[in-house]
This record gives C-alpha cells, structure tokens and sequence, in this order.
C-alpha cells in the first residue's frame, strides 16, 4: 500500500538572505553556490517524478513575507515577519507517495548531497511524517 509523506525543511531569514548574496551575520552564498543548489534540486525532483512519487513540491518565500496570525484574550494578533534570525521557518516541501516511510526517509535523506556553503550544511535537516487522510489517522 502506497502512502503520502511530507518532507519538510527549513531556513531562517538569514539563511535566505545569505542566498540572495546578502552577508547577514553569515557568509553570503555566491552565485556558484546557489546555481549548483538549483541544479540539485531540478535533478532530485525530476527523479522523484520520473519514479512516480512527487506529488506536489515549493520552495517559500523569506520569512519576511510571513505573517504570523495568532490570538490574545480572544482577540486576532497578526505580526509580520522576519522572526528572530536564529528563528527556523518551513523554508520548503515536498509530498511524496510511496511504498514505505523507509522509501520517504531514503528520498528524505537524498537532500544530504545538496551543495551549500559549510555553514549552511552542517546545520540543514529535513523532517519526513505521514500525512492524514482521514481524522482516524490523527488518532494515537
């Protein structure tokens, strides 16, 4: 039985600003290292295409585009991003649809061979978690 997974990463504002060539307390990426990032990911989602198992992914924009809606004392509260720079975001997704949570782990762990500047790898991860299809599925 084939079931969906999504794979999650994440960035923070100054890691986006390090790709756009900004030195924002990090080292800003050059453009060889974004074009070798972009090539990674065209080649890895092609190959998860062309296997079968991408169902939908994006790339999101900087936490400063981000609006962050919450409440108090029952009350809307919206506030604009950025967040603090050490802040971790959901910077990008992918769903995949697949034999096993081992097969969305293996794809998962693909992302490890991504080219980015040392700083940027030794601190990148991705979460993999089965996605609900029904609230049965939301039970523990």
């Amino acid at each position: 039985m084939r079931v969906k997974y999504m794979i999650l990463t994440y960035a923070s504002q100054q890691d986006y600003d390090g790709m756009a060539g900004k030195d924002g307390g990090a080292p800003a990426w050059s453009g060889e290292d974004f074009a070798a990032m972009g090539a990674f990911m065209e080649q890895f989602n092609k190959d998860l295409d062309e296997s079968g198992e991408l169902v939908e992914t994006r790339a999101l924009a900087a936490p400063v585009h981000t609006r962050r809606i919450g409440s108090r004392d029952g009350v809307p509260v919206v506030t604009d991003g950025p967040y603090a720079e050490t802040q971790e975001v959901l910077a990008g997704y992918w769903i995949v649809d697949c034999a096993s949570f081992d097969r969305a782990t293996e794809i998962a762990a693909r992302l490890e061979s991504c080219p980015a500047p040392a700083h940027v790898a030794a601190r990148a991860y991705a979460d993999v978690r089965p996605l609900a299809e029904s609230r049965a599925d939301l039970e523990f």
